[in-house]
């Protein structure tokens, strides 16, 4: 049977060969009355982005800016969710406050030394997803005064495992908003004014 087929000529692989990322397109235009999927980061469609907790704080800084992310998951060596590392972790009080505290220079500081340890997590179940808006998921945000929000799923057994991500730069981009003012807003009405000003 394999007679039938002819082999297919084969090229060396180059130098400075890169690989395909999935990337997940999003609505351009949403509005806070829209399905809470479509600002939602689908990591059965996209990888997210993470980093150990023993990795130094400006490698993780750096793979931020580099994959054009604000957030990292943390894993630990089996792969298990430890923290999230945000960019508000890393170029804010965080650091400083570490070196106030541990003494050191800023090359010392580590991911685990700045992150929200899982233990400061709480998710959101997919179940509850699926059935939002939009604009349960920027109140939940604006709740928790936190910029990301974890989606979990849930197995007969209890155990999490994350399946998306919330991002208020995300959702504020494709309502159409000036993401500065938006990250200020705190009430429903300044986040109408801030996608109306948007």
């Amino acid at each position: 049977m394999i007679r039938e087929y002819t082999e297919l000529q084969s090229f060396p692989l180059k130098t400075g060969a890169s690989y395909v990322r999935p990337v997940q397109v999003f609505a351009e235009h949403v509005k806070l009355g829209d399905p809470a999927l479509s600002v939602m980061t689908d990591l059965t469609k996209v990888s997210v982005v993470s980093v150990r907790a023993k990795t130094s704080m400006d490698r993780a800084n750096a793979k931020m800016i580099r994959y054009g992310v604000r957030m990292l998951l943390v894993l630990d060596d089996s792969e298990q969710v430890v923290g999230l590392l945000t960019a508000s972790d890393v170029l804010g009080e965080k650091p400083m406050r570490f070196l106030q505290n541990m003494g050191g220079t800023h090359a010392d500081i580590m991911v685990r030394d700045i992150m929200s340890t899982q233990r400061e997590l709480s998710a959101l179940k997919i179940d509850n997803v699926q059935e939002a808006k939009v604009g349960q998921i920027v109140a939940s945000l604006k709740k928790s005064n936190r910029q990301h929000a974890l989606v979990v799923t849930e197995g007969p057994d209890g155990k999490q495992t994350v399946c998306g991500l919330f991002s208020i730069t995300q959702i504020a981009r494709q309502l159409g908003a000036q993401v500065q003012s938006f990250e200020l807003a705190r009430t429903f009405e300044e986040i109408e004014a801030a996608i109306a000003h948007g």
